[in-house]
């Protein structure tokens, strides 16, 4: 979605653009999360797979916001940062 914002239009739809975490699952493919999308979780059997169904999920999880009327989540800037700790 580069060079897309949240405040631009496709058709009548607005664009939306979240982060998502792809992370190896133990079956060898990548679960994804959307922290902006809270309970929002899938899988791919590889990265372009996982990414394939990632917006998928996010466009469903949205038109079921819209039908119910509740508001669409818009993403705050994030960071991620490794932290080390001794234990």
């Amino acid at each position: 979605m580069r060079g897309y914002n949240r405040y631009m239009k496709n058709g009548k739809n607005r664009v939306h653009e979240y982060t998502a975490f792809f992370e190896p699952n133990e079956h060898g493919g990548y679960t994804v999360t959307v922290p902006s999308l809270p309970g929002l979780v899938t899988e791919g059997r590889d990265l372009e797979h996982a990414r394939s169904m990632a917006k998928d999920a996010i466009q469903c999880y949205i038109e079921g916001l819209k039908k119910a009327k509740e508001p669409i989540p818009i993403e705050r800037e994030t960071a991620q940062v490794k932290i080390s700790v001794v234990a």
